[in-house]
């Protein structure tokens, strides 16, 4: 089963979270934890995450806190996922180096790794502005009231 960890998850929260500010203000670690309930710890070792690997930014102080390092459309679903849990896998064979015992007698290695080039190419082409961009849902059909006069 392909799966996102809760770690994958909650940064995608939190990027969703900074984008959808869209002052330029950064949210602290705690602000972020607080508003869905991570726990702080957790969150604030995934912003760090984000950080080292350049996706976001982090300032210290009083004002201090974290923003997105680009801008919400120049970071995809992919760039968060892997900076947090690493390449995305498909397979226990994610790579050519020969270590399984299979790999040479392998049938379905080649085309599970074109699966995880198009699912790699579908997290790559969203956007955290993607996400940032929630559409209401559809409003309930208005039913018009009908007046019946009896004169």
């Amino acid at each position: 089963m392909l799966r996102l960890s809760k770690k994958a998850d909650y940064a995608l929260m939190a990027m969703k979270h900074l984008a959808v500010r869209g002052d330029g203000a950064s949210s602290s670690a705690r602000e972020i934890a607080e508003q869905y309930d991570i726990p702080i710890e957790l969150m604030a070792k995934v912003l760090q995450r984000l950080v080292q690997r350049g996706l976001l930014a982090s300032h210290q102080g009083t004002r201090g806190g974290y923003l997105l390092a680009r801008q919400p459309a120049q970071i995809s679903i992919a760039d968060v996922i892997q900076a947090i849990d690493g390449p995305v896998t498909v397979t226990a064979c994610s790579t050519d180096d020969g270590k399984c015992d299979q790999f040479a007698k392998c049938n379905v290695r080649d085309p599970l790794w074109r699966v995880r080039e198009r699912i790699l190419a579908a997290l790559g082409d969203c956007t955290i502005a993607e996400l940032a961009v929630d559409t209401p849902p559809l409003p309930a059909p208005v039913r018009a009231a009908v007046l019946h006069t009896h004169l």
